[in-house]
């Protein structure tokens, strides 16, 4: 070997078998650049030892542009599998990606938020049931960051009107049914029943108008629930919402109007004054069993009602003697079964002077046979144990009652799903409000009534002599109680009434679009 060691000068150098280097076998130090390779370039361009130029990263061999794709079309794959895309329907979402980032792609972390956006804008397009919830959840990001994504591409793609149409809410309520962990062990001809009435009761919560303007997703876990309490389907609110990836206080607030809806229509049922929404789900089948029998009636003119329905007097009368067991107390008195055909004499004489033409005029005679017959029933079904009572709560109330008739016929077109159209022109007993329009209302009547109390006050302070004794005696009480009923809303119309503000003004609540022209903006300020 030629050469001394750089170390010690030895020239006992050799050059080591494995990595090429030569050593010295006196000191053992490994000689620098002994095995330098100067890449002076060849016909394919110059090249690195340990990174390729031009492409993106160790051992690759792909370039920038490639990679990104292949990376992209990952992400598609695995947010479309998430979703339970077909081959299709995951093909239809690249192609949209492909479109809004002209076949850039992207891999930062907005695209899987573009994926998802893409993902929900092509199952509305198809009219699948889709929500945006679920992609949120299968994406992994904030709902309303999917919602501005989701407005961005619609605004791109320029969908507008039967292009894009609006949410599937029946469908969704379907889809939850068959695939909801919750209904997975029902039997078919079960699953299909709850379907159907669901399907009934979503189309009346969209006529009373309770989907209106908010998500639909908890009103869907509601119709849910109360359609399989109604079939002795054990479910919990708080699974149903998370399944359909609803929020949970959302669903029970959305149930808990649907039950105060159905006890407006059970009002104009016989024993209606006694319906609450403690005992609706008791007298819920009776309800949607009017209903039902209401969108399928015939009858024509604005004096609708009970009497209208063309029903079975027989089998009506029946059922209203057996909704006796659900409120009788400890004695068990079958005389009292005729309270709920206790009319108002008022309501008669008040409209004894009517068209009675689509009145159904039951005879005593008539009673007393069905009456009769019903007890005749009673006594056979107790002979031979075709009763089960139930006996649970301390007021000795019967908790149940069943018999063997079947209360739901799902003949009706809402349990099919219906144009908006055909929905708002369908009878069902009682026509709704949309909940907006009435907290609208009573937020308007409150501030009326907190504008009337500030200028009193005002009144009374910059003119104590004329202040009425009754304001006296209400500044007493309150010192007594404790308690100051001003709030901060009361300060700030005391302040706009100081400035001249009108009170019809003041009386829509825009507060601080006020103070910002009437207060801040001003002169002496």
């Amino acid at each position: 070997m030629s050469g001394s060691c750089k170390n010690c000068h030895s020239r006992s150098i050799f050059r080591d078998d494995v990595s090429g280097n030569q050593i010295c076998s006196s000191c053992g130090i490994v000689q620098e650049f002994d095995n330098y390779d100067a890449q002076l370039g060849g016909i394919n361009g110059p090249q690195g030892t340990f990174v390729r130029v031009g492409t993106s990263g160790s051992g690759s061999v792909l370039n920038y542009k490639d990679k990104k794709i292949y990376e992209a079309q990952k992400v598609i794959e695995d947010i479309t599998f998430r979703l339970g895309f077909s081959a299709s329907k995951s093909n239809d979402v690249r192609i949209l990606v492909s479109t809004i980032t002209e076949g850039e792609y992207g891999l930062g972390d907005w695209f899987p938020i573009l994926v998802g956006a893409c993902a929900y804008v092509s199952m509305r397009k198809d009219s699948r049931p889709l929500s945006m919830s679920e992609v949120a959840s299968a994406v992994e990001c904030d709902l309303h960051e999917l919602g501005r994504m989701v407005m961005r591409v619609v605004e791109f793609l320029d969908l507008r009107g039967s292009e894009f149409p609006v949410f599937d809410i029946v469908g969704s309520l379907e889809r939850a049914a068959r695939n909801s962990p919750s209904f997975s062990r029902l039997e078919a001809d079960i699953l299909e029943r709850i379907v159907k009435q669901g399907i009934f009761l979503l189309q009346c919560a969209m006529k009373w108008f309770l989907t209106t303007g908010r998500q639909p997703l908890p009103m869907v876990a509601a119709v849910l629930v109360l359609v399989s309490k109604l079939n002795e389907v054990d479910v919990s609110i708080e699974n149903v919402g998370m399944e359909v990836h609803a929020n949970v206080s959302t669903c029970k607030k959305r149930y808990r109007e649907l039950l105060e809806a159905l006890v407006e229509v059970g009002k104009k049922l016989p024993w209606g004054k006694d319906i609450t929404t403690k005992n609706i789900v008791k007298n819920a089948p009776f309800v949607i069993q009017y209903m039902e029998l209401k969108s399928m009636s015939k009858a024509s003119g604005k004096g609708k009602d009970l009497e209208n329905v063309e029903i079975d007097l027989q089998s009506a009368v029946s059922e209203c003697l057996r909704k006796e067991l659900e409120y009788e107390s400890e004695v068990y008195n079958l005389e009292d079964d005729s309270q709920y055909f206790e009319l108002q004499r008022s309501r008669w004489q008040d409209e004894s002077n009517r068209d009675n033409g689509n009145r159904l005029n039951i005879s005593h005679e008539c009673l007393s046979l069905i009456y009769n017959k019903f007890l005749d029933e009673m006594a056979e079904l107790r002979s031979s144990g075709g009763i089960n009572e139930v006996y649970g709560t301390k007021q000795g109330r019967k908790t149940g009652f069943y018999s063997s008739t079947e209360w739901w016929e799902g003949k009706s077109e809402l349990s099919k799903k219906l144009l908006l159209q055909q929905l708002l022109e369908t009878d069902i007993g009682s026509q709704g409000i949309p909940p907006s329009f009435v907290s609208s209302c009573n937020a308007y009547e409150r501030r009326k009534e907190k504008v009337n109390a500030a200028k009193k006050r005002i009144q009374r302070i910059m003119h104590p002599s004329t202040a009425p004794a009754d304001d006296v005696n209400i500044k007493k009480k309150r010192k007594r109680k404790g308690a100051d009923v001003i709030e901060w809303e009361d300060i700030i119309i005391e302040t706009l009434l100081l400035h001249g503000v009108q009170e019809e003004e003041i009386e829509k609540g825009h507060y601080k679009v006020l103070l910002d022209l009437y207060v801040f903006t001003s002169s002496t300020f």
